[in-house]
């Protein structure tokens, strides 16, 4: 039975997008039938549905972290490893297996520029606040604009260019894959502007079935003005990063 037909329980944070957001954009894309658990009230859901898991209270595979997903009677974490065993079953990535395994990559590259976005803000160490480490964020934030964005953000758009079976149009063979909807998810966000760095957000305007918003390593020299200050409107400079 495939996960489209047993419902996919997702666990992750409630109250953020993070990278549980890669898994729901998978889901939403594909129609499952899925319960994001964390953000249901009752005894059969919230925090303390999820930390059952993480405690080792729950049968099936240890998690580390969410976020994970639980199909029938199989557990299974880690964003890309999440993705890459849910989108043979939904159909959001090809049946051949060096494609399934280009897309593989191309996902734990996105997860490594997710990990960097993630680290401007806590440049020091993880378990300190932004507030704590403000000035040495803003130092790597500019860095990060400058140096490494683009060349994630180049490498994609080569992936794109060489992907003739799509025209240009998909990273992966002829169809719109699971990294399609990956690459669509950006930096963004009120909270970032204020803090004057990268922080990963929502994959905003994104419809299933429908075209996804453009790479474009172009922006990135614009994106890091002098000071390492962002606009009030959530883009530095006007524009969107991914997209």
């Amino acid at each position: 039975m495939s996960a489209r037909q047993r419902g996919v329980e997702l666990y992750y944070w409630p109250t953020i997008q993070g990278r549980g957001e890669f898994v729901r954009l998978l889901l939403e894309e594909a129609g499952a039938d899925y319960v994001d658990v964390a953000r249901l009230p009752g005894a059969k859901g919230g925090m303390a549905a999820m930390m059952r898991f993480l405690d080792g209270e729950e049968a099936g595979a240890l998690p580390f972290a969410p976020p994970f997903v639980k199909v029938g009677d199989v557990v299974v974490s880690q964003t890309a490893n999440i993705l890459a065993f849910l989108a043979p079953r939904l159909g959001l990535v090809p049946a051949d297996e060096a494609l399934r395994a280009e897309a593989s990559q191309i996902q734990l590259t996105i997860a490594d520029f997710v990990d960097e976005i993630h680290d401007t803000h806590h440049p020091i160490d993880g378990s300190l606040y932004y507030e704590d480490q403000k000035k040495e964020a803003k130092r790597r934030a500019r860095a990060f604009v400058k140096e490494r964005m683009p060349k994630y953000l180049g490498w994609l758009e080569d992936v794109l260019a060489r992907n003739r079976k799509s025209e240009g149009r998909w990273l992966v063979g002829r169809d719109r894959t699971y990294v399609d909807l990956g690459r669509a998810a950006r930096p963004g966000g009120r909270a970032a502007a204020d803090r004057g760095v990268l922080e990963i957000g929502a994959a905003t305007a994104v419809q299933p079935g429908g075209d996804l918003p453009q790479l474009s390593r172009a922006g990135c020299a614009r994106a890091a003005p002098e000071g390492g200050t962002r606009s009030e409107g959530g883009a530095v400079g006007g524009e969107r990063w991914i997209g």
